[in-house]
């Protein structure tokens, strides 16, 4: 804090300036959780044994998955980022208005940016992670400048960047590379689900053992919900050497398993048909059960005689389910069936009246009911008729659909993730899902810009499918081009739905701030440089949005427009932030700015404390920042800051 002026400076490599520092959160809780086994600054672990009571587990050999680069890969997890997400209004539909977020990014850096803003607060995270089949493409992850080198292997670079290698199974790091690519990021994204939150992982046999080991180290063992067995295709395949293979896995793990609760599917036309009145009961439709249970019980065992005389008595060692007073009140209200003409075996009606609204999910996923691999490359060749299918291996709509229906609610504003965008299905399937029900769910999408494949003809032909402005030249923006042409056709075919059919571009880039970086051979240049804290290339919306990822607001929150004493003055969240990003403030601006901030800031009445913004070098000199903060400080607008 600058006790001259009072205003706080957030600068380029401060830790406000980063993505959440979750090792120092760590550290604080540790603190706040045994605060006796710290010695000037220092954790005495001898003292948190003690304390633990024997919970440490001290032997050599321990069960679980251990590779070369797991300690470095969760190192990873925990290193911030001192990246940004940029807004391309430009790119979107809807920006005004629309939750939805499509960030166009390395998705680890992502998912780092995203902890201030959104931890703890996703309900279902759905990702389709590279199944490692030996032709999937991986890239190394520098963490020395992780911004540097997501701008080379995406070709983002003068020099055109690096490619993209696969990882063949002959490389010797075949599992390795890709355990060391994915244990990071689950890591992150545990981080922001909510307590009664729960993740879904599409896999196949290649890494579905892998991937249960680390996820009972990520989430616990008592967090594995079911592993689910998709059946991803409908015939099988002859001219297979060994097996045909005919399903794939769904991994599903809750954050909390205790106060995790599954939504139950709706009851399908076929399970309806199960329910009929052939007796025109009063009650309604119902179906039968055996009246037999596997055990005997000396009370209830006698024999029923039907309406045609029948004589029906349990066989040894079964019982009926009812006493003998209770089943002769079941028999007199018409609540036992013995078939058409009296004289089948009896059995219990239940009335569809009485069972519950759906059916408890299964742990085997049928094609008819879920979908296949060729319905959804049907699917996305439909909204891609100009030039086939450019994606490989889409998920079908109906399989996210049923994730969406087991986890998550219609009108509670859930928020899905799904960190491995592909093709888009996930934004497909939840704007779906809401046009369906009427649901008002979110979805965040990230994808990796990465190069089309000049060998694949669809993608070569994707450049030419879009418009001038949102011409395709990675796979990042032909996920964009499938969610506007799904936005179209949805609007096309429920004109009336009023919901939200929208998404807001982000792309992951360097800071706006500047980071002191001193040149020793232009040492004067770099000084006046730095007399500027954001950068050259970068707009008010830039600077507006990394304030929002900084201080941990949503991407989405509504931002209004003000002008103040001839300053532009922006509101975020109804006064939560205040932003005034004028390049010039001088001493006579100084007074009438505060003093119309303080009054907007009145009208807005933000239900918390607020923060007010600046950028550092508009001020004339300290006593012009001095009095602004004075004034604001004065009236209750007690944290000030510049950039």
């Amino acid at each position: 804090m600058n006790e001259e002026n009072n205003v706080k400076k957030i600068q380029a490599g401060d830790p406000e300036s980063m993505s959440q520092n979750i090792v120092a959160q760590n550290i604080e809780h540790m603190r706040s959780l045994f605060p006796e086994a710290w010695t000037e600054g220092k954790l005495n672990f001898d003292v948190l044994k003690q304390l633990l009571s024997g919970l440490i587990d001290e032997q050599d050999e321990k069960y679980g998955l251990n590779w070369h680069g797991k300690r470095q890969s969760r190192h990873h997890a925990l290193t911030p980022s001192t990246g940004t997400l940029r807004p391309s209004p430009e790119e979107s539909i809807n920006w005004g208005v629309t939750q939805n977020l499509l960030i166009e990014g390395d998705n680890l850096e992502v998912l780092k940016l995203l902890q201030k803003s959104y931890a703890g607060k996703v309900k279902l995270i759905y990702i389709d992670p590279p199944y490692n089949t030996g032709k999937d493409f991986v890239y190394p992850d520098d963490f020395k400048d992780s911004i540097k080198n997501y701008r080379e292997i995406t070709g983002q670079t003068s020099d055109g960047g690096r490619l993209l290698s696969s990882n063949s199974e002959s490389s010797g790091r075949f599992h390795t590379n890709w355990l060391n690519m994915i244990y990071p990021r689950l890591k992150l994204a545990r981080n922001l689900l909510k307590e009664d939150g729960a993740i879904f992982i599409s896999m196949d046999d290649g890494e579905a053992s892998q991937c249960r080991v680390i996820m009972d180290e990520i989430f616990g063992s008592e967090n594995f919900v079911a592993n689910i067995i998709w059946e991803k295709k409908f015939a099988p395949q002859n001219d297979e050497k060994y097996f045909s293979e005919r399903h794939d896995y769904v991994l599903l793990f809750a954050k909390n398993k205790t106060c995790w609760n599954r939504n139950l599917l709706p009851r399908g036309d076929e399970a309806l048909a199960r329910y009929k009145n052939p007796d025109n009961d009063l009650r309604g439709p119902w179906t039968s059960g055996d009246l037999l249970r596997i055990e005997h019980r000396d009370n209830c065992v006698y024999t029923i005689t039907s309406p045609s005389g029948s004589r029906w008595t349990p066989d040894p060692g079964t019982s009926w389910r009812h006493p003998e007073i209770e089943m002769l009140e079941l028999i007199k209200t018409g609540q036992i069936w013995f078939g058409a003409d009296g004289t089948s075996k009896p059995r219990r009606k239940r009335y569809l009246s009485e069972v519950s609204d759906g059916v408890v999910p299964e742990t085997i996923w049928f094609h008819k009911d879920c979908g296949h691999n060729q319905e959804a490359t049907q699917e996305v060749k439909s909204l891609f008729a100009d030039i086939g299918v450019p994606f490989s291996n889409p998920k079908p709509i109906r399989l996210i659909k049923q994730i969406l229906s087991i986890g998550t609610a219609k009108m509670d504003n859930d928020i899905i993730l799904d960190f491995f965008a592909g093709s888009g299905s996930t934004g497909h399937a939840v704007f779906s899902q809401n046009v369906t029900d009427g649901g008002n769910r979110r979805v965040i999408l990230v994808q990796l810009p990465e190069t089309l494949n000049p060998e694949n003809k669809e993608q070569r032909l994707a450049s030419e499918c879009c418009d001038e402005l949102h011409r395709a030249r990675n796979i990042a923006e032909l996920t964009k081009e499938r969610l506007r042409r799904a936005i179209k056709r949805l609007q096309v075919e429920s004109p009336l739905f009023a919901g939200d059919l929208g998404f807001r571009v982000f792309k992951l880039d360097s800071s706006n701030i500047n980071a002191w970086d001193p040149d020793r051979e232009n040492l004067d240049q770099v000084l006046l440089d730095s007399m500027e804290h954001i950068k050259a290339d970068r707009d008010e919306n830039d600077v507006l949005y990394e304030l929002l990822l900084k201080l941990g607001l949503d991407l989405c929150m509504p931002i209004e427009q003000k002008t103040i004493a001839k300053k532009v003055v922006h509101s975020i969240g109804a006064g939560a932030l205040i932003v005034c990003l004028a390049t010039k403030i001088s001493q006579d601006d100084a007074e009438p700015l505060a003093l119309g901030i303080i009054e907007w800031h009145k009208q807005l009445n933000p239900a918390g404390e607020s923060t007010v913004v600046f950028r550092d070098s508009a001020f004339a000199d300290d006593v012009a920042k001095t009095n602004l903060a004075a004034i604001l400080q004065q009236h209750g607008l007690e944290n000030v800051r510049s950039l």
